[in-house]
């Protein structure tokens, strides 16, 4: 357990490390590739390298240095696996894994934490099961551990459902192009968290491969195209970066995040936008974004794209004047923990007004006491409710560790804002 001190002053900047989006799809494109691939700024998280060693087991030599991972692509030809691979509680690697696994050979079984075998994928084992490859849930409950029966994979038409993860058609995407007649995929529900997607598509275009949309409905990727070797940089995480802007919201400091433009095709980089609603500065800078803080005001926000955002918009929200509604978040009962409930319990504990509904949050500002915050072994909840420690006296933040999942190295650069 960590206790956070206030912070009367602030006036910083920080250097976050790489999109753990980025990282996830820029590995896996690289194992796919016809070549060697140079990562650079990768985020080396518990996360990112559940997906990175879930490479190697099928077949993928990578190469992990201090700032820079290389991959040595495979032009789609992965090894069996005789063993169950492991995938902790990262719904990304596990999503985009197991279509991933339908281009090897055999048998290949992906399994993870009790709460991964909580965590839906079923849409996505039909999607797959429409374009013929054999896939199951184990336990017969729609979710991991998941059974996949690698080969060559046809292709043709799917439709597919969205409504609970992007991630769905993420993982179709990221396999179209070695496919034997190429992909169509219509979404016929959703999809939520729109900007993931355009992170894959972004990330499969840099590496030379071609998709065709038509918005967010009908995706097209021609057939056996191959992913090419090179050097990609990983631009600095916008989830990650949420929580230092929302500590200059709460102090009423300035802290500007290096490494982030506005231009980002990261969603999360919007989360500026509400807390300029909010009454906050935001400063678009050659080498960064900074935010200075204000008078904050309630809003209301449709976060359906910016899930990870709302347990930090939900702590600003505690010191903002008036009742803010976050909307359109269902999706957020089948993360790492029910975010929905787990917010609000702990905005509850801390003498804050905060009500859930199935679909979002209620979150009335007041006057905040300190309180041990429970994290659920919930990344977003830790990193979040430390920013409440800022200027609540008595915020302790229980099982701390838990950042290792996205931001191992949280705790030193949060530490920094009390040193400048």
């Amino acid at each position: 357990m960590i206790e956070i001190k206030p912070q009367k002053t602030m006036n910083s900047e920080v250097t976050i490390p790489g999109s753990k989006s980025y990282t996830h799809r820029i590995l896996i494109a690289s194992a796919l590739s016809d070549g060697i691939c140079t990562i650079e700024n990768p985020l080396k998280s518990e996360d990112t390298l559940l997906t990175l060693d879930a490479l190697k087991h099928i077949g993928v030599k990578i190469d992990v240095e201090d700032d820079k991972i290389t991959v040595h692509g495979t032009r789609g030809l992965l090894k069996p696996c005789d063993t169950p691979v492991y995938l902790g509680n990262s719904g990304t690697s596990m999503r985009l894994l197991i279509a991933v696994a339908s281009l090897g050979k055999g048998i290949y079984t992906l399994t993870g934490t009790d709460r991964m075998a909580e965590r839906p994928v079923d849409d996505l084992l039909d999607g797959l099961k429409q374009i013929g490859i054999p896939v199951s849930s184990v336990n017969n409950t729609g979710c991991p551990p998941v059974e996949i029966t690698g080969g060559k994979v046809k292709g043709g038409k799917v439709s597919l459902r969205c409504g609970t993860s992007s991630q769905y058609l993420s993982a179709l995407l990221l396999i179209a192009p070695y496919t034997e007649e190429g992909l169509e995929i219509t979404v016929t529900e959703g999809p939520v968290s729109k900007p993931y997607i355009d992170m894959t598509i972004d990330v499969m275009t840099r590496l030379g491969a071609e998709v065709t949309r038509d918005g967010y409905n009908l995706f097209k990727v021609r057939e056996k195209q191959v992913y090419k070797a090179g050097a990609y940089l990983v631009e600095s995480d916008a989830s990650n970066a949420g929580y230092f802007w929302a500590a200059a919201a709460v102090t009423g400091g300035t802290v500007k995040v290096r490494g982030i433009k506005g231009g980002s095709r990261q969603g999360d980089v919007r989360f500026t936008g509400l807390l300029e609603a909010m009454g906050c500065k935001v400063i678009q800078e050659e080498d960064g974004i900074a935010v200075s803080g204000g008078k904050l005001s309630a809003i209301d926000a449709d976060m359906a794209d910016m899930p990870d955002m709302v347990p930090t918009l939900a702590v600003v929200a505690a010191y903002a004047e008036g009742t803010t509604n976050i909307r359109n978040v269902a999706h957020l009962k089948a993360k790492e923990s029910d975010r929905l409930t787990s917010v609000a319990t702990e905005l509850s504990k801390m003498g804050i007004e905060a009500v859930c509904s199935d679909t979002g949050l209620m979150i009335r500002g007041g006057r905040a006491h300190g309180a041990e915050i429970d994290t659920y072994d919930d990344h977003r909840i830790a990193m979040s409710f430390a920013v409440a420690g800022l200027v609540t006296p008595g915020v302790f933040i229980r099982d701390e560790r838990c950042v290792d999942k996205s931001f191992p190295n949280f705790w030193d650069v949060f530490e920094t804002l009390r040193n400048r």
